[in-house]
């Protein structure tokens, strides 16, 4: 595709404008957001005032009746994805959408299959595989593994216990309009009104960690245990690496502490990651060494771009729609997270009875 892509936001409440709409407002050389539909009138004029966005409809059918677009960016809560992503979908244009792909397995699958059916691009937007710092990891343990330089990958830790995940974040435009009914995607027929609870809050919170496991790993991954408090499950990927998810071991107020450590048989990979509305700050990578034939260990941290995983998602995005380089993650990859996330939920349900 050559000059600007035209770009359609399906959503422009609180996410849809911090993480997403001003992103792509900055990204002038490469985007022009030309469309948005949102059923909150008020809303939706005061959000193309400030981004100059010159139309504006109701509803997402609407906006792909009446515009000519390149791709679509859908920052909508996630329970309302099997009601409006299959309308995207079938009309055949790229689409971004927020994690997770949906709250169950089967809703991700129908997904999967209308994605496939139209040949729509469907990348989900698990932003911090865009973070500078995830990607330098990425490429270094990559690297480690197929040299043997530093042995085998022996485990991974992500930990992210609550935090001040805003950091002083913009508030962004609002009204008192109600949000129109939307159906909301129903839980598994299996699980009690307390489980689908329990799957809803997994998903949202600790979905983004799920899925960092298998992007280090580059293989999926099956759970061994969770505990009984919800701090703590652990797993084992298909090649033997341990891997471990503290969820709340602890909280913090005026702080993110979110942390993934790789550790290999003489060395390891730690990226130390920002709150996810910190603007224009990328995460820290430290680097330990340990090479025992040259008996010397060197520890260093690279000097990373000052952007954000938010900004760089929408980079990554607009280059896959140009299909310069592949979506960081589609969404039949997606889908895997929510089949281990309803593997939790099942664990805690067989082993400690009602959840």
């Amino acid at each position: 595709m050559n000059g600007k892509l035209r770009i359609g936001f399906v959503g422009v409440g609180g996410m849809g404008q911090m993480a997403h709409l001003s992103n792509y407002a900055a990204l002038t050389e490469q985007c022009e957001v030309v469309a948005l539909a949102e059923p909150r009138s008020r809303m939706a004029r005061l959000v193309a005032d400030r981004y100059g966005v010159p139309e504006v409809y109701e509803d997402h059918r609407e906006l792909l009746a009446r515009t000519r677009l390149d791709a679509i960016v859908a920052p909508q809560p996630f329970r309302h994805h099997a009601a409006i992503v299959p309308d995207l979908l079938r009309a055949g244009i790229p689409i971004l959408t927020e994690k997770p792909l949906a709250l169950t397995a089967a809703a991700g699958r129908e997904l999967v299959r209308i994605g496939r059916e139209s040949g729509a691009l469907h990348m989900v937007g698990y932003h911090k595989r865009s973070d500078p710092a995830m990607a330098y990891a990425k490429r270094t343990i990559d690297a480690w593994r197929s040299s043997g330089d530093y042995g085998s990958m022996r485990y991974i830790r992500v930990t992210m216990p609550p935090g001040d995940w805003i950091a002083g974040a913009d508030r962004p435009l609002g009204t008192d309009e109600p949000y129109p009914p939307v159906t909301l995607e129903p839980g598994p027929e299996r699980y009690t009104e307390r489980q689908t609870a329990l799957l809803d809050s997994f998903v949202n919170y600790y979905i983004h960690q799920v899925n960092a496991i298998r992007f280090f790993l580059g293989e999926d991954y099956r759970l061994t245990f969770a505990d009984r408090a919800g701090v703590l499950l652990a797993g084992e990927s298909g090649g033997g690496v341990t891997v471990t998810l503290e969820m709340a071991p602890y909280a913090t107020s005026h702080e993110w502490h979110e942390q993934v450590l790789v550790a290999f048989e003489r060395g390891f990979v730690r990226v130390d990651l920002p709150a996810p509305l910190a603007r224009q700050h990328p995460g820290a990578v430290t680097v330990l060494q340990d090479n025992v034939a040259v008996g010397e260990a060197i520890r260093y941290s690279p000097v990373l771009p000052n952007v954000s995983a938010m900004r760089q998602q929408a980079i990554n995005f607009l280059a896959a729609v140009r299909g310069e380089r592949p979506a960081p993650c589609e969404a039949a990859e997606a889908l895997e997270d929510l089949a281990f996330a309803e593997s939790y939920v099942d664990y805690r349900i067989r082993h400690y009875g009602e959840v």
